[in-house]
């Protein structure tokens, strides 16, 4: 006959195999789901576009953002990072990419984002090769699960041309 002990250490043994095995295929299930992200934004009003006492070029702007994030979320999904970034080429770097505007969104029932809103954050370069550079606003979204690996995506939205000269 097996002792007290034996018999708790392996009922805690099989629970805990039974919880690897349900982390497991949550995150199996998660890498066979293909979401279909319906996103698109442009940009309203460039606010200000200047030289800083530093040198560096600083652009803050206005941008109108609809996204329908809702097939990102399945039932291991606990929340989504979502962002959207100006990305363009300078002669120093290849890829420069800046965070414009940031949420989490916490379930399903807020996936559907509907906003026009000042960059949270100002697009800053260091030097003066911001005047007439293309610039493409890109969403990215980071998909936080209860159990498993993260999952990243994103999708180009718009283009636009910053001017030529400085605004104030």
């Amino acid at each position: 006959m097996h002792s007290w002990g034996t018999r708790l250490l392996a009922a805690a043994t099989t629970a805990a195999l039974l919880l690897i095995a349900t982390c497991a295929a949550a995150s199996a299930l998660d890498a066979f789901h293909v979401p279909s992200v319906e996103a698109q934004a442009h940009v309203t009003k460039i606010n200000r576009f200047h030289k800083q006492i530093n040198g560096n070029d600083k652009v803050t702007l206005t941008f109108s953002l609809s996204a329908n994030l809702e097939s990102l979320f399945t039932w291991n999904t606990k929340q989504v990072f979502a962002f959207v970034t100006a990305e363009y080429e300078t002669a120093k770097n290849s890829l420069n990419q800046v965070s414009l505007w940031d949420k989490i969104i916490p379930d399903k029932d807020e996936a559907n984002v509907q906003v026009e809103v000042k960059s949270k954050y100002p697009l800053i370069d260091q030097g003066t090769s911001l005047r007439g550079k293309k610039v493409q606003l890109v969403l990215h979204w980071h998909i936080m699960p209860n159990a498993g690996a993260m999952i990243r995506g994103k999708m180009p939205l718009s283009e636009f041309t910053l001017p030529d000269t400085y605004t104030s």
